[in-house]
C-alpha cells in the first residue's frame, strides 16, 4: 500500500518536474498499481451493494462529477493560474487522438487506480483498523490527495480533492472498487471527450 502511494506520487513528480510524458509514466505505473491490487487481493469490488447497482450509481455520479466540474471551471474561470493548468493538463495529450487516449485511459489507468485505491487499499485499511471502514475512507482519501500533490497542478489536485471524496465514498458505500470505477471512468471518458476548458489554437505542447 505504501509502494503504491509513493509509486503514483513518483510518478506525477517525474511529469511535473522532469516534464516526461504523461501517458508514458501514468499508464504503466497505474497499470503496475491495479496489478500489484489483483495479486495482493483479489481487490473488493461490490461486496456491500448488488454489482448492477453499485455500477448505476457510480455512472449517475460520474454524470454529475462531470456537470459540477464544469460548473466550477465556470465559476473559476477568472483564475487565471487555475485555467492556465487545466489548459496544460490538456495539452499533456500531445499529438495523440482521442482515440487513443481515451481508451487508454478508461480500460488501463482508471481501473488500475480504482483497483488499487478503493479495492486494496480502503478495504484493507479498514480491515486493519478493525472495520472502522469510515475512518478508513478518510484515511484513504488523504492519502490518494497526498499521491497526487507532486503533480504540481491545480487542476490534479483539485480532481483528486473533489473526485477522490466521490470515489471514496462510493467505495465506503459498496465495500470496493465497482461504483467508484464506474464513477471515475465516465468522468474521465467525459472530461476528455468534452474538455471543460478551451484550449487556444496554436498553443503548443
Amino acid at each position: 500500500m505504501v509502494v503504491g502511494l509513493a509509486a503514483e506520487a513518483a510518478a506525477w513528480w517525474l511529469v511535473a518536474v522532469r516534464r516526461l510524458d504523461v501517458w508514458r509514466v501514468m499508464t504503466p505505473v497505474l497499470v503496475g498499481m491495479g496489478l500489484a491490487a489483483i495479486v495482493a487481493g483479489p481487490p473488493a469490488l461490490s461486496p456491500e451493494v448488488a454489482p448492477g447497482m453499485a455500477a448505476s450509481v457510480g455512472a449517475l455520479a460520474g454524470v454529475a462529477l462531470y456537470l459540477a466540474t464544469r460548473a466550477f471551471v465556470v465559476t473559476v474561470r477568472g483564475w487565471e493560474v487555475f485555467r492556465r493548468q487545466s489548459i496544460a493538463i490538456y495539452l499533456r495529450r500531445g499529438s495523440l487522438p482521442l482515440a487513443v487516449v481515451l481508451p487508454l485511459s478508461v480500460a488501463l489507468m482508471v481501473p488500475g487506480e480504482e483497483l488499487f485505491w478503493r479495492g486494496l487499499f480502503q478495504v484493507e485499511l479498514g480491515q486493519a483498523l478493525g472495520g472502522r471502514t469510515a475512518l478508513a475512507a478518510v484515511l484513504t482519501w488523504g492519502a490518494f490527495v497526498l499521491a497526487n500533490l507532486a503533480s504540481a497542478n491545480l487542476a490534479i489536485v483539485a480532481g483528486a480533492t473533489v473526485g477522490g471524496a466521490m470515489w471514496t465514498a462510493l467505495g465506503w458505500w459498496g465495500g470496493g472498487a465497482l461504483a467508484p470505477l464506474a464513477c471515475h471512468a465516465l468522468w474521465t471518458a467525459l472530461m476528455l471527450a468534452f474538455p471543460v476548458v478551451r484550449v487556444p489554437d496554436g498553443v503548443a505542447s
